[in-house]
């Protein structure tokens, strides 16, 4: 199984650590767009300030995210599962996990990356700010980099396991699954259920969903179909309902009634 989790627009910067690497990252199939898209978002934001931010949809109090972008090459680094916050990880929370179920996340976790593709819990990495759906100026857009790349080094990561496809929308340009692959693809959505209504809250959605990673990861369980995913968090607590198989995957509703 691999938990493909999108990434967050807030991280957390390290105080110390080594510069990157790009050649130390996992899926090294991707170095090459990694160095592309590196090379222009350091350049942009190092030659000028306005003209970054606007590309990169910075308000004023936020400029400090454009010097941040100048230096990357040489800034510190982390491990990208303390890099990552936001609603999503701290529900997940990485670093409370017991030391079976991080074990885990290190085999069956990816987040997918505007700069870097995807990256595993362990790969160092600064931290950045580059939306998913930016355009860099003599390269293009983010997504259009990624899609002709992203397919392989996902479906390599997946092997012959389940891919539990937990990115939002903006992401999830960044490539999807072919015909041959959707059969063992599971997108979730969160529906939150009020007054007999149900609709997809983002707070909800995204809690909900670090919680069902964790749960996963914890439990230990390794679903190899949409149907055996739905079971196994039935079992764990949750209210599921599945979905038709479609040629882009399966898609499982989770209902929840409070945060």
């Amino acid at each position: 199984m691999l938990i493909l989790l999108p990434p967050s627009e807030g991280k957390t910067a390290p105080r110390r650590g080594k510069a990157l690497d790009l050649g130390s990252l996992s899926s090294p199939s991707l170095t090459a767009t990694r160095a592309t898209l590196l090379e222009s978002l350091v350049r942009l934001c190092g030659d000028d300030e306005d003209k970054a931010a606007a590309v990169l949809g910075l308000g004023p109090a936020q400029r400090d995210l454009v010097h941040r972008n100048s230096v990357l090459e040489d800034a510190p680094t982390a491990r990208a599962d303390a890099i990552y916050t936001g609603v999503l990880y701290d529900a997940l929370g990485f670093d409370t996990l017991s030391p079976a179920a991080r074990r885990r996340a290190t085999a069956r976790v990816a987040i997918t990356s505007s700069l870097f593709g995807i990256v595993r819990p362990g790969d160092r990495i600064p931290a950045y700010r580059l939306s998913g759906d930016a355009t860099l100026p003599g390269t293009g857009s983010v997504a259009g980099a990624w899609r002709e790349v992203l397919g392989a080094a996902v479906t390599d990561a997946v092997g012959r396991g389940l891919l539990v496809d937990l990115r939002s929308g903006t992401y999830a340009a960044f490539w999807r699954p072919d015909v041959s692959l959707a059969r063992r693809v599971a997108t979730v959505r969160v529906l939150h259920e009020s007054a007999g209504k149900r609709s997809v809250v983002s707070h909800f959605n995204k809690a909900t969903k670090g919680r069902i990673v964790r749960a996963l990861l914890e439990d230990g369980a390794d679903p190899r179909t949409p149907q055996a995913l739905a079971d196994t968090l039935t079992r764990l607590g949750w209210t599921v309902e599945v979905g038709e198989p479609t040629s882009k995957g399966t898609q499982l509703d989770v209902i929840v009634t409070e945060v």
